[in-house]
């Protein structure tokens, strides 16, 4: 399954890649239309069954006659993938999921909290935006009657936050994209419901065959997580948070939907949950900016450097000049290495590359120093001394620069 998906993905994008701006707006609206017209066949389909007189369809219409929210969400998901595609620009990757609302944890925390929103509706991909919409299409509709539009909004939403900040947690300078914490808690809210439906029968116990029409989505939907992505902590703790909402609303759902004032509690119980995974998390250090003027640091000096030497060596300059310039570039790798050394709250996958950073900055300053000093002294020894520290350093240095061939986890 995975070089299959690999394959669909590469084609597809490829194909997307070559064509014009007007073609990839025709395509989105051919996409659109066969959504809207498997969305009308659907609602025809709900609608015969309901006139046949199916017990279990009437009474969901007549609980909650449209699933707004539900609608609401798959518009978001396609608008905004078009959005992305079409008004994108040259941001491509990660680059282009941040400039749409994608979350990463030195963004989020600093200010940016409203990326835990964002990056709800907002995909990698176009097999990423077909997944999401699988899994949440037809078991979103069936739960949003069965709760009710403001309960079925609330776990959704919960679920995606809470979601979203663990997966922060457990990989902070990871961009984060999709809706897998907030399907997975509509997934946890429908089995609440379900399952108390099933001890309380009534018209709106859920059918197996119901369930059965549903599962090709939502095996779709898992199916792309799983080999995508494996179990993260956004999915399973957005399933926690579905299951524990479902229970504690579901009480009466044979009855009537869940009254908002039962909402209060949860709502409360959320937030509070919330802010106590958040502030942890706050103010976390984006180091990827220093550690890129460290990359670049090195070779404009080293590129600058060895280019003197070649003047040096035809006698086009004097070894005091040489070693004015040495001096300079000394004076720049400490100030650098001062200013990577305060930053604090450096996320866990950061701080080898940081400490590699500064043993680095240190064994190269140490390097010019003693360069300095041979230059000036006319000391051989001396100037062996430094090769070795630049040697010692040299190896430090490719550690650093994985950041840049993105090695190391961004």
């Amino acid at each position: 399954m995975t070089p299959l998906l690999l394959f669909l993905a590469v084609v597809s994008g490829l194909y997307i890649r070559k064509l014009t701006p007007e073609e990839r707006i025709q395509h989105y609206q051919k996409a659109l239309e066969m959504i809207q017209r498997a969305g009308g066949a659907g609602r025809r389909l709900m609608t015969n069954r309901a006139d046949g007189g199916d017990e279990f369809y009437t009474a969901l219409r007549e609980r909650t006659r449209w699933p707004l929210v539900t609608a609401t969400i798959l518009f978001l998901y396609v608008a905004l993938y078009v959005l992305m595609f079409v008004r994108g620009s040259s941001l491509e990757g990660e680059e282009l999921l941040l400039h749409w609302g994608g979350s990463v944890g030195p963004r989020t925390t600093n200010g940016e909290w409203w990326r835990l929103v964002t990056a709800m509706f907002i995909h990698w991909g176009f097999l990423h935006l077909i997944a999401d919409a699988a899994g949440i299409s037809q078991i979103g509709r069936l739960t949003e009657r069965l709760v009710g539009s403001t309960t079925f909004a609330f776990v959704f939403v919960a679920a995606g936050l809470i979601g979203g900040l663990r997966e922060l947690s457990a990989h902070p300078v990871a961009v984060n994209a999709g809706a897998s914490g907030g399907v997975f808690g509509i997934y946890g809210l429908l089995l609440a419901t379900g399952a108390w439906g099933w001890v309380k029968r009534s018209p709106l116990t859920i059918p197996v065959g119901v369930l059965k029409r549903m599962a090709p989505g939502a095996a779709i939907f898992l199916l792309y997580h799983l080999v995508a992505e494996g179990v993260t902590a956004s999915m399973a703790w957005g399933l926690v948070v579905g299951l524990v909402c479902g229970g504690v609303l579901a009480f009466g759902i044979d009855v009537d939907k869940p009254p908002v004032r039962r909402l209060y509690p949860s709502m409360a119980a959320t937030l509070a949950i919330i802010v106590l995974f958040a502030a942890p998390l706050r103010g976390m250090a984006d180091v990827t900016r220093e550690l890129r003027g460290v990359i670049t640091l090195e070779e404009r000096t080293a590129t600058s450097y060895d280019a003197e030497v070649v003047r040096f060596r035809k006698g086009w300059t004097k070894a005091e000049q040489l070693a004015d310039m040495a001096e300079a570039i000394a004076s720049d790798v400490r100030a650098t290495r001062a200013s990577l050394s305060t930053i604090t709250n450096v996320p866990p996958a950061h701080q080898p590359v940081v400490k590699s950073a500064l043993e680095f900055l240190r064994l190269r300053e140490e390097s010019w120093t003693l360069r300095v000093e041979g230059l000036r002294n006319g000391s051989l020894k001396t100037l062996q001394r430094a090769d070795r520290a630049e040697s010692q350093a040299k190896m430090l240095f490719t550690e650093v620069e994985k950041l840049k061939s993105g090695e190391v986890e961004k």
